[in-house]
């Protein structure tokens, strides 16, 4: 929570070498960028990081943390522009979790569930409307005694139309019989399309509703199971969507950690054939539900993405990925580049794992010394920095590599 340049007291927590961890006690001297912060409950909830930094300087101190990391763990130097992508940075996020400890919720929006801090919270604007709404009546049902019992964590989704809401809720124990909890739910909330009930001592699952809630984005409808993924940026979900797909067209391309099928489904309206690989079987069957609504075929592989690249022996024109914060990995970018590609668009939510990978795919010379030289070597076209998470150090990626001649 400090601002270059800014002059602070602080008490030291954990010190090594060349690094120390410190708690910020006061802010001596402030930075000029420094603001005030929205939430009353910034730096307790945890869900926000960047609250007290301006939303343009927070765009600027994010590109410089990209490059450096770049730079530093990938040996990648890139000169370019970085395009930035934002919206409105309040109000966007239409997935959030809340976390229960003691019938006291302890943390709001899009935060880290081991944050040990147990407060009240009655607002959060960063939620969309009906997302706050939500959170707010679970708040009541907390306080009026009337949320059940062994509640450890609710997490909730609102549509593309923020119109319906998804839950997820799990209990330690179901303290009653599902269909009292889920009369519960209902009642205290009319806009529940679905609900997703987890009893983690037995294991077991009890489903009520539809199971899943629909996305609108770039003309297509997105079917969204409580166990799929779905970018949480109500407000960019479209622009990134053309950002990554582009003019692009051609005879085959290739959809890694598919999902729902994303960029799957526009792909498939310009490609004479989509494959589409997913280890989530819930998402694999969303993509094939949600492929058939728009009249596309596309070829379904349900494995890890590692596993799909050692063996494959598809030549794609395109390669489009979206892996989760743990990047694809030195030996899969290996592969990757191996099935010889003219277009690679790489869409990242961490840095130092897109830095490892580009260091494999431009073959740096920060490259892993055990992973070989790949026989294809790949030079960056195109940086974009879209900022899904605004209020938050996260940081999401587009890179479009081309192959070197």
């Amino acid at each position: 929570y400090v601002l270059p340049g800014e002059e602070v007291r602080a008490a030291a927590r954990k010190r090594q070498k060349k690094l120390l961890w410190a708690d910020l006690l006061e802010v001596i001297c402030p930075a000029k960028e420094r603001g005030q912060p929205k939430c009353p409950h910034f730096q307790k909830c945890g869900g926000c990081h960047y609250q007290h930094i301006s939303a343009a300087e927070q765009l600027r101190l994010k590109k410089e943390i990209l490059q450096e990391t770049l730079s530093r763990l990938g040996g990648i130097s890139w000169d370019g522009p970085i395009r930035e992508h934002a919206a409105e940075p309040y109000g966007y996020r239409n997935r959030a979790q809340w976390a229960v400890r003691q019938g006291m919720p302890r943390a709001l929006g899009y935060f880290l569930p081991e944050s040990s801090v147990i407060l009240p919270i009655d607002e959060c604007p960063v939620l969309s409307p009906l997302l706050a709404e939500t959170f707010l009546k679970l708040q009541d049902m907390s306080r009026s005694g009337t949320l059940p019992a062994r509640v450890k964590e609710i997490e909730a989704f609102a549509d593309s139309r923020d119109q319906k809401i998804a839950l997820n809720v799990a209990f330690e124990r179901f303290p009653k019989p599902a269909a009292e909890l889920i009369a519960a739910f209902h009642n205290a909330l009319p806009q529940l399309e679905s609900l997703l009930l987890l009893d983690q001592k037995k294991n077991k699952f009890e489903l009520a509703g539809t199971g899943y809630l629909t996305q609108d984005a770039g003309g297509y409808q997105y079917r969204v199971s409580h166990l799929s993924f779905f970018q949480v940026n109500r407000l960019l979900i479209e622009d990134l969507l053309e950002t990554v797909v582009a003019n692009a067209r051609g005879d085959l391309a290739l959809d890694l950690y598919a999902g729902v099928g994303f960029f799957t489904l526009p792909l498939a309206k310009t490609f004479r054939k989509v494959v589409s690989v997913d280890a989530n079987l819930a998402a694999t069957r969303d993509l094939k539900a949600n492929a058939e609504l728009a009249g596309v075929s596309i070829a379904c592989y349900n494995e890890h993405v590692e596993e799909f690249l050692k063996k494959t022996r598809e030549r794609p024109e395109l390669v489009v990925l979206d892996p989760p914060r743990t990047g694809l990995g030195s030996q899969a970018a290996k592969h990757l580049a191996e099935i010889d590609a003219r277009e690679i668009v790489y869409l990242s939510c961490d840095p130092s794992t897109l830095a490892r990978d580009m260091a494999v795919l431009t073959d740096s010379a920060r490259k892993p010394k055990e992973i070989a030289a790949p026989s294809n070597r790949y030079e960056i076209t195109e940086m974009h920095l879209f900022d899904l998470f605004p209020q938050t150090f996260h940081i999401e990626t587009l890179v479009r590599l081309r192959k070197s001649p």
